[in-house]
């Protein structure tokens, strides 16, 4: 494998969609794929990535503050996203390292925004904090039908030899998990230049391959040996 390098111009790339779609698993074969092609790369996620981030993260997941509603939540997870952006995104682009992240903002306007119902003007202010201009090159919306989603999960917990926990969003019933696909949907469809869903029916190599595909297209120096 070639040295790792770093490029002038490094990118932002982030993963969105309902639970159990894979995107953790796919975050880490692109950041395999991006350095066997010499580019170094950073894997993160959200809410998370800095410790007082995770600190967020569990208080949230714990389902702690589900009774604060989902304004609330919201807040929490633009303090979080801040931290991430100012202590690690953005030093590492800075730097010439990609970021490839584990959810962004999209994901909490699709939660807390569209299937939540807390209002535009909020999330959109929240965000343009939380972001400090440093919004996704790319943004891959893995897409599922959030039951054979589910039945995935189980599936690979019995193989796991785990027990089966949900997590506070986890835990809402299937017509909740539909309406945060369709929220995914709608925000790829507003979003066009930056988004691109792809299917996660498929098996993993697949989408690894898909994934890889939609990347190299979109930044072509991937492929040309290009550090520009």
């Amino acid at each position: 494998m070639l040295e790792a390098t770093k490029t002038r111009h490094a990118r932002f790339i982030t993963f969105e969609g309902g639970e159990g779609v894979g995107k953790s698993t796919q975050v880490k074969r692109l950041v395999a794929n991006l350095n066997r092609v010499a580019i170094e790369a950073v894997r993160t996620r959200e809410p998370g990535g800095t410790p007082k981030a995770e600190a967020i993260r569990s208080f949230i997941l714990q389902g702690r503050s589900e009774s604060w509603g989902a304004g609330a939540e919201a807040v929490l997870f633009a303090a979080a996203r801040h931290d991430h952006v100012t202590q690690l995104i953005a030093p590492n682009l800075a730097a010439g390292t990609w970021v490839i992240c584990d959810r962004f903002h999209d994901s909490t306007r699709a939660y807390q925004g569209l299937t939540g119902g807390v209002d535009d003007k909020l999330i959109d202010g929240l965000e343009t904090l939380a972001l400090d201009g440093h919004a996704p090159d790319l943004t891959i919306v893995l897409d599922m039908d959030p039951e054979a989603a589910f039945r995935r999960v189980a599936q690979r917990a019995v193989e796991d030899g785990l027990a089966l926990t949900g997590d506070r969003f986890e835990k809402e019933d299937i017509e909740w998990h539909k309406r945060l696909r369709q929220a995914f949907l709608s925000i790829a469809r507003n979003n066009g230049e930056r988004c691109i869903v792809i299917s996660a029916e498929q098996a993993e190599n697949e989408l690894e391959a898909a994934i890889w595909a939609v990347v190299c297209e979109r930044f072509p120096e991937l492929l040309s040996g290009s550090q520009a």
